[in-house]
């Protein structure tokens, strides 16, 4: 870390650490109830795959954007712009009367998730050096996965009680809580946004076209990977709901513990991406989640279903902050804020995908055989990450800093 943020430790960690367990808080407790909330207005797979791509399809829209915006309004206002969209758009899934309000509410609801979460990945790039990144994003990813073991258990509780949109009320005040919390702690003047407005701006092209080898091979794998993490919170909630009958708090106990074991090995795989390299963490975890996926189908019961989902988180939980490692190894420091834009936005193509793929697969070839379509993109992007992807821990800083990204002049 940089000497002159070290008196300051304790607050740079609360930084980093803070505001994402209150925005995960928020995303967990939506988990089971999406689905549920969007089959209460009566409509096919296709349109709840809709609804659940919605967030995803605004986040991907406003990654290019936000990656440019981020450097001329610095991370801190660009963190605090995106938790406002975030929050508010939550208070307005609500009131939501029709199922295309509520979309119009997650398409706004994922624009300032884009700009949350690259200017997040920009700030944590910037202040983390490489022999720690890895521990330093994977700490990030477990604390995703630990809001995301208490939100779906407390939304589903929530929703089972006093209704489906009860949790988007509680959404509202906890993305509240993040922006009161990213105003104290996050550091105004200590990342690319702001600190660097001095430099000459890289144009998107200029960074595509310096940089287009490797996005092409890392993209796609990401692109690959990403689209078996997101229709996982799909598949599962659909098929305990439609296939086995189960009602919301099953629904959020099946969630929570599966992202209970994905909480156990954050650490584990923090240390794995830094004292072995990236590529022992980022392929296991894929092959592990396409096999897991791959056994739902034969699932026949509340028990053998949270078999899966254990086996599901397991494999997630190896992967814990990979691709956010993957993306800030690969980002040149002059355009880190460009690179990470496009970075993000080929990652959240996979996450909007996901959804779109499971509603269509579904609604063509039924819900049983779209695990089987989504484990083999997953084998996919396993297959190209492992072989196509150069391994990117350097275990010397100073070459670390020196050594360009592979395709940039």
């Amino acid at each position: 870390m940089s000497e002159r943020l070290a008196p300051n430790q304790r607050r740079l960690l609360l930084s980093i650490y803070v505001p994402p367990i209150l925005v995960g808080l928020c995303k967990g407790m939506v988990l089971p109830v999406l689905p549920l909330f969007a089959l209460s207005f009566e409509v096919s797979y296709g349109l709840v795959g809709a609804l659940l791509a919605a967030q995803g399809m605004g986040n991907l829209a406003s990654d290019l954007p936000a990656g440019v915006a981020m450097r001329r309004l610095g991370c801190k206002r660009s963190m605090v712009l995106g938790g406002v969209i975030i929050a508010l758009s939550g208070l307005a899934m609500f009131f939501a009367q029709t199922l295309w309000e509520a979309i119009a509410y997650r398409l706004i609801s994922g624009a300032g998730l884009g700009l949350w979460n690259i200017s997040r990945h920009a700030y944590i790039t910037d202040l983390v050096r490489i022999q720690a990144r890895g521990r330093m994003n994977a700490g990030l990813g477990g604390v995703g996965r630990i809001t995301a073991f208490v939100g779906p258990l407390t939304g589903g509780i929530i929703a089972g009680s006093l209704g489906l949109q009860v949790p988007f009320l509680i959404y509202g005040g906890v993305a509240s809580l993040a922006v009161l919390a990213t105003l104290g702690l996050v550091f105004s003047d200590s990342v690319s946004g702001s600190a660097r407005r001095g430099d000459t701006p890289v144009g998107l092209r200029t960074v595509l076209r310096q940089n287009r080898t490797i996005l092409m091979r890392a993209g796609t794998g990401a692109l690959m990977a990403q689209t078996i993490r997101a229709a996982r919170n799909v598949i599962v909630p659909l098929f305990a709901a439609e296939q086995l009958g189960l009602d919301a708090k099953d629904v959020g106990v099946i969630i929570s513990a599966s992202y209970a074991i994905d909480m156990l090995l954050f650490m584990p795989a923090g240390i794995i991406m830094d004292r072995f390299g990236r590529k022992f963490a980022y392929v296991p975890s894929f092959l592990i989640q396409s096999s897991a996926m791959a056994v739902i189908p034969f699932a026949d019961s509340f028990t053998s279903l949270l078999a899966a989902t254990l086996a599901l988180g397991a494999g997630n939980g190896i992967g814990s902050g990979t691709m956010l490692t993957l993306g800030a190894d690969l980002s040149p420091p002059q355009a880190r804020g460009e690179f990470l834009g496009i970075w993000r936005f080929i990652g959240d193509s996979g996450h909007a995908a996901g959804p779109l793929i499971v509603g269509r697969a579904a609604d063509l070839l039924g819900l049983m055989a779209t695990p089987f379509i989504v484990a083999a993109i997953g084998l996919l992007g396993a297959g190209v990450l492992g072989l196509l992807v150069p391994e990117t821990l350097v275990r010397d800083e100073s070459v670390a800093k020196a050594k360009p990204v592979e395709g940039s002049s």
